[in-house]
């Protein structure tokens, strides 16, 4: 049986620079890694939320790039996971050489559109609506946030997550998505574009308007959608839901580029 706890939301902080410290570096997959970071001024952040990361090179040269953050909550504590792009200015650099004990410089949190919040948040409209989340590659990591959110608060909310991974070794979380699906807390499907485990059902290719028609919640059930991935993923997947008659109003996305 599940408990539903008080829903609450977090006040709305304003976005400032701070500073943190990694607390922890772990690989995530071959080009991914996990970064927690303990930030003593950080005012929490509601799942789905957004920070920028600021690098500056001896010389005073600066760049910044935008990470989704997987943890949300009053915690000072903010993990990230970045996954490499090989000619980004940012992403490199976090994977291979920041240092447990090194400083960051992070901006946030940021975005309130691309936000859960259990219902009976002070501000959330839409009740007990069913969820659906649909990620490509890295682009789950705000909707892990969700996910881990959502088992927090106790919340009865029947979620989904339809993620689209290159092969068996570029999923992000598998050891925590897969004990989420085992309890029934979610409902999970993958979809393997490059190679699939052995014995797996379907062939390996990317998503179609058919994979996503049997695989998300149906239009009379009136989800919330939530959709994060590469550009061209996201608008694809998002025209399928609309083809589907999803209306647009519920489906809410989130791209990204090279970082």
């Amino acid at each position: 049986m599940i408990v539903r706890r008080a829903a609450t939301a977090l006040a709305p902080a304003r976005a400032a620079w701070h500073v943190g410290t990694v607390t922890t570096a772990s690989a995530e997959t071959a080009s991914a890694r996990r970064i927690v970071l303990d930030v003593a001024t950080w005012p929490g952040n509601d799942a789905g939320q957004h920070l920028d990361v600021r690098l500056t090179a001896p010389d005073g040269y600066q760049a910044t790039r935008s990470y989704s953050v997987a943890s949300s909550g009053p915690s000072t504590s903010v993990e990230l996971v970045v996954a490499e792009v090989p000619d980004g200015e940012v992403s490199p650099f976090l994977v291979h050489d920041l240092q447990v004990g090194d400083a960051v410089e992070i901006h946030g949190p940021l975005g309130a559109f691309f936000v859960w919040r259990p219902p009976g948040a002070d501000d959330d409209p839409f009740g007990m609506r069913p969820v659906q989340l649909v990620a490509g590659g890295s682009g789950v990591v705000p909707l892990l946030a969700m996910v881990r959110s959502h088992a927090a608060a106790g919340d009865a909310t029947p979620f989904r997550l339809l993620y689209s991974v290159r092969t068996p070794a570029d999923v992000f979380f598998p050891d925590e998505l897969a004990v989420a699906a085992a309890s029934g807390a979610l409902g999970l499907d993958l979809v393997y574009t490059r190679e699939t485990p052995e014995d797996w059902p379907d062939p390996p290719g990317r998503l179609t308007h058919t994979g996503v028609s049997r695989r998300v919640f149906p239009k009379t059930d009136n989800p919330r959608v939530f959709v994060c991935g590469p550009t061209g993923f996201v608008e694809a997947v998002a025209q399928a839901l609309v083809d589907l008659g999803h209306p647009p109003a519920s489906i809410r996305t989130e791209r990204f580029g090279g970082t």
